[in-house]
Protein backbone atom coordinates (compact mmCIF):
# COMPACT_ATOMS: atom_id res chain seq x y z
CA UNK A 1 0.00 0.00 0.00
CA UNK A 2 0.85 3.57 -0.65
CA UNK A 3 1.18 6.31 1.33
CA UNK A 4 1.57 10.12 0.79
CA UNK A 5 2.54 12.02 4.05
CA UNK A 6 2.18 15.95 3.88
CA UNK A 7 3.22 17.45 6.58
CA UNK A 8 5.65 20.59 6.84
CA UNK A 9 6.78 19.55 10.37
CA UNK A 10 9.68 17.38 9.25
CA UNK A 11 10.07 15.60 12.88
CA UNK A 12 6.48 14.53 12.80
CA UNK A 13 6.47 13.52 9.07
CA UNK A 14 9.57 11.45 9.94
CA UNK A 15 8.09 9.62 12.90
CA UNK A 16 4.98 9.21 11.14
CA UNK A 17 6.78 7.08 7.92
CA UNK A 18 9.07 5.19 10.51
CA UNK A 19 6.15 3.74 12.22
CA UNK A 20 4.34 2.90 8.84
CA UNK A 21 7.55 1.68 6.93
CA UNK A 22 7.89 -0.58 10.16
CA UNK A 23 4.54 -2.25 8.82
CA UNK A 24 5.32 -2.62 5.68
CA UNK A 25 3.98 0.58 4.11
CA UNK A 26 5.47 2.32 0.86
CA UNK A 27 5.43 5.96 2.10
CA UNK A 28 6.64 9.49 0.73
CA UNK A 29 6.57 12.55 2.57
CA UNK A 30 6.16 16.06 1.02
CA UNK A 31 5.70 19.38 3.49
CA UNK A 32 3.36 21.58 1.25
CA UNK A 33 -0.20 21.38 -0.66
CA UNK A 34 0.71 22.19 -3.82
CA UNK A 35 3.33 19.40 -3.73
CA UNK A 36 1.00 17.07 -2.21
CA UNK A 37 -1.68 17.55 -5.09
CA UNK A 38 1.21 16.81 -8.01
CA UNK A 39 2.18 13.62 -6.16
CA UNK A 40 -1.00 12.60 -5.74
CA UNK A 41 -1.92 12.90 -9.76
CA UNK A 42 1.23 11.35 -10.47
CA UNK A 43 1.84 8.43 -8.33
CA UNK A 44 -2.06 8.19 -7.04
CA UNK A 45 -1.61 6.97 -3.19
CA UNK A 46 -3.95 4.44 -1.58
CA UNK A 47 -3.63 6.97 0.87
CA UNK A 48 -3.05 10.29 2.19
CA UNK A 49 -2.39 11.43 5.72
CA UNK A 50 -2.80 15.55 5.63
CA UNK A 51 -1.99 17.77 8.16
CA UNK A 52 -4.33 20.31 8.37
CA UNK A 53 -1.96 23.60 8.63
CA UNK A 54 0.07 23.57 5.79
CA UNK A 55 2.18 26.48 3.54
CA UNK A 56 0.36 27.97 0.82
CA UNK A 57 -2.66 25.10 0.34
CA UNK A 58 -4.32 24.27 3.38
CA UNK A 59 -5.40 20.97 4.42
CA UNK A 60 -8.69 21.60 3.96
CA UNK A 61 -7.98 22.78 0.56
CA UNK A 62 -6.02 19.87 -0.85
CA UNK A 63 -8.65 17.45 0.64
CA UNK A 64 -11.39 19.20 -1.17
CA UNK A 65 -9.68 19.70 -4.52
CA UNK A 66 -8.44 15.62 -4.57
CA UNK A 67 -12.26 15.04 -3.78
CA UNK A 68 -13.06 16.94 -6.71
CA UNK A 69 -10.92 15.62 -9.54
CA UNK A 70 -10.04 12.22 -8.35
CA UNK A 71 -7.06 10.43 -9.95
CA UNK A 72 -6.74 6.73 -10.84
CA UNK A 73 -7.03 6.29 -7.50
CA UNK A 74 -9.40 7.74 -4.92
CA UNK A 75 -7.49 7.25 -1.66
CA UNK A 76 -8.23 7.25 1.81
CA UNK A 77 -7.61 10.57 3.68
CA UNK A 78 -7.01 10.73 7.11
CA UNK A 79 -6.78 14.29 8.07
CA UNK A 80 -3.88 15.87 11.62
CA UNK A 81 -4.26 19.24 13.03
CA UNK A 82 -3.04 20.49 16.20
CA UNK A 83 -6.53 21.92 16.98
CA UNK A 84 -8.86 20.03 18.76
CA UNK A 85 -12.57 21.68 18.33
CA UNK A 86 -15.09 19.94 17.11
CA UNK A 87 -15.51 22.06 14.51
CA UNK A 88 -12.70 21.82 12.78
CA UNK A 89 -13.06 17.99 12.69
CA UNK A 90 -16.97 18.08 11.12
CA UNK A 91 -15.02 20.75 8.49
CA UNK A 92 -12.23 17.93 8.01
CA UNK A 93 -14.69 15.33 7.67
CA UNK A 94 -17.47 17.42 5.54
CA UNK A 95 -14.74 17.99 2.75
CA UNK A 96 -14.23 14.81 2.24
CA UNK A 97 -11.99 13.48 4.91
CA UNK A 98 -12.23 10.07 6.19
CA UNK A 99 -11.06 9.92 9.51
CA UNK A 100 -9.44 12.92 11.37
CA UNK A 101 -6.62 12.65 14.14
CA UNK A 102 -5.83 15.12 16.68
CA UNK A 103 -2.00 15.94 17.52
CA UNK A 104 -0.52 15.17 19.72
CA UNK A 105 -1.03 10.88 19.25
CA UNK A 106 1.15 8.21 19.57
CA UNK A 107 2.71 6.14 16.62
CA UNK A 108 0.81 3.15 17.31
CA UNK A 109 -3.12 5.03 17.46
CA UNK A 110 -1.75 6.18 13.95
CA UNK A 111 -0.94 2.94 12.62
CA UNK A 112 -4.20 1.19 13.82
CA UNK A 113 -6.16 4.09 12.21
CA UNK A 114 -4.79 3.28 8.75
CA UNK A 115 -5.18 -0.26 9.18
CA UNK A 116 -8.86 0.55 10.37
CA UNK A 117 -9.21 2.75 7.23
CA UNK A 118 -7.58 0.07 4.65
CA UNK A 119 -9.93 -2.51 6.58
CA UNK A 120 -13.58 -0.72 5.64
CA UNK A 121 -13.31 -2.14 1.66
CA UNK A 122 -13.75 -5.73 3.18
CA UNK A 123 -16.88 -4.23 5.62
CA UNK A 124 -18.81 -5.65 2.57
CA UNK A 125 -17.70 -9.21 3.88
CA UNK A 126 -20.67 -11.32 2.98
CA UNK A 127 -22.47 -9.50 -0.04
CA UNK A 128 -22.42 -10.38 -3.65
CA UNK A 129 -19.42 -8.79 -5.37
CA UNK A 130 -22.15 -7.51 -8.18
CA UNK A 131 -25.45 -5.32 -6.46
CA UNK A 132 -28.01 -4.76 -9.34
CA UNK A 133 -31.23 -2.76 -8.76
CA UNK A 134 -33.58 -1.53 -11.46
CA UNK A 135 -31.47 2.08 -11.13
CA UNK A 136 -28.00 0.65 -10.00
CA UNK A 137 -25.27 -1.63 -10.32
CA UNK A 138 -22.79 -1.93 -7.93
CA UNK A 139 -19.37 -3.99 -8.24
CA UNK A 140 -18.05 -4.27 -5.32
CA UNK A 141 -14.97 -5.68 -6.25
CA UNK A 142 -13.89 -3.10 -9.04
CA UNK A 143 -15.50 0.19 -6.67
CA UNK A 144 -17.22 1.05 -9.45
CA UNK A 145 -20.97 2.27 -9.81
CA UNK A 146 -23.23 2.70 -12.41
CA UNK A 147 -27.01 4.34 -12.75
CA UNK A 148 -28.76 3.29 -15.38
CA UNK A 149 -31.53 5.68 -17.24
CA UNK A 150 -34.84 5.67 -18.55
CA UNK A 151 -33.68 6.09 -21.86
CA UNK A 152 -31.66 2.50 -21.32
CA UNK A 153 -28.77 4.13 -21.13
CA UNK A 154 -25.57 3.68 -18.51
CA UNK A 155 -24.31 6.20 -16.77
CA UNK A 156 -20.79 5.68 -14.58
CA UNK A 157 -20.73 7.10 -11.38
CA UNK A 158 -17.73 9.74 -10.06
CA UNK A 159 -17.90 9.12 -6.75
CA UNK A 160 -15.42 9.39 -3.29
CA UNK A 161 -14.30 6.02 -1.33
CA UNK A 162 -16.81 6.77 1.13
CA UNK A 163 -19.93 8.18 -1.78
CA UNK A 164 -19.21 4.56 -2.86
CA UNK A 165 -19.26 3.08 0.29
CA UNK A 166 -22.67 4.87 1.13
CA UNK A 167 -24.27 4.20 -1.58
CA UNK A 168 -23.41 0.02 -1.61
CA UNK A 169 -24.98 0.40 2.03
CA UNK A 170 -27.96 1.79 0.73
CA UNK A 171 -28.41 -0.29 -2.55
CA UNK A 172 -27.11 -3.59 -0.80
CA UNK A 173 -30.87 -2.66 2.16
CA UNK A 174 -33.32 -1.65 -0.48
CA UNK A 175 -36.34 0.00 2.28
CA UNK A 176 -34.08 -0.25 5.31
CA UNK A 177 -34.15 2.93 7.33
CA UNK A 178 -30.62 4.51 8.42
CA UNK A 179 -30.70 6.76 11.41
CA UNK A 180 -27.30 8.99 11.17
CA UNK A 181 -25.03 6.13 13.97
CA UNK A 182 -26.00 3.53 12.44
CA UNK A 183 -24.51 4.65 9.16
CA UNK A 184 -21.85 6.26 11.12
CA UNK A 185 -20.74 3.10 12.96
CA UNK A 186 -21.06 1.56 8.94
CA UNK A 187 -18.90 3.52 7.40
CA UNK A 188 -16.03 5.29 10.07
CA UNK A 189 -16.97 2.72 12.90
CA UNK A 190 -15.20 3.23 16.31
CA UNK A 191 -12.97 5.50 14.47
CA UNK A 192 -15.63 8.27 13.73
CA UNK A 193 -14.84 11.47 15.95
CA UNK A 194 -17.00 14.19 15.13
CA UNK A 195 -20.50 15.94 14.68
CA UNK A 196 -23.06 13.38 13.56
CA UNK A 197 -24.68 15.98 11.04
CA UNK A 198 -21.85 14.93 8.79
CA UNK A 199 -24.21 13.11 7.70
CA UNK A 200 -26.09 15.06 6.14
CA UNK A 201 -23.62 16.61 4.08
CA UNK A 202 -22.42 13.69 2.44
CA UNK A 203 -25.58 12.43 1.87
CA UNK A 204 -26.53 16.11 -0.17
CA UNK A 205 -23.11 14.87 -2.00
CA UNK A 206 -24.45 11.66 -3.09
CA UNK A 207 -27.40 12.90 -4.00
CA UNK A 208 -25.99 15.60 -6.53
CA UNK A 209 -24.08 12.46 -7.76
CA UNK A 210 -26.85 9.80 -8.62
CA UNK A 211 -30.08 11.85 -8.08
CA UNK A 212 -32.11 13.34 -11.21
CA UNK A 213 -33.21 16.09 -9.17
CA UNK A 214 -31.52 16.45 -5.76
CA UNK A 215 -33.86 18.55 -4.56
CA UNK A 216 -36.49 16.24 -4.64
CA UNK A 217 -35.06 13.02 -4.45
CA UNK A 218 -35.99 9.28 -5.82
CA UNK A 219 -33.85 6.73 -4.30
CA UNK A 220 -32.34 8.15 -1.05
CA UNK A 221 -35.16 9.10 0.85
CA UNK A 222 -35.29 11.24 4.39
CA UNK A 223 -37.36 9.50 6.55
CA UNK A 224 -38.00 12.58 8.76
CA UNK A 225 -37.73 12.50 12.64
CA UNK A 226 -35.49 9.11 11.96
CA UNK A 227 -33.16 8.93 8.92
CA UNK A 228 -32.77 7.93 5.09
CA UNK A 229 -33.55 5.17 3.21
CA UNK A 230 -33.05 3.89 -0.27
CA UNK A 231 -35.82 3.26 -2.63
CA UNK A 232 -35.58 2.07 -6.10
CA UNK A 233 -38.77 3.10 -7.97
CA UNK A 234 -40.04 0.92 -11.54
CA UNK A 235 -38.07 2.34 -14.27
CA UNK A 236 -40.51 4.83 -15.97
Amino acid sequence: MEILIVEDEPEIAHLIQLALEKEGFSCRTTRDGINALRIFQEQSPDLIILDLMLPGLDGLEVCARIRQKPGAKDPYILMLTAKGEEIDRVIGLSTGADDYMVKPFSPRELVARVRALFRRSLRQGGQPQVNRTQHFTIDIEQRTASRHNNSQTTELLDLTTLEFNLLSTFVSNPGRVWNRSQLIDKLWGDNFFGDERVVDTHIARLRKKVEPDPANPSFIKTVVGVGYKFDDPPVG
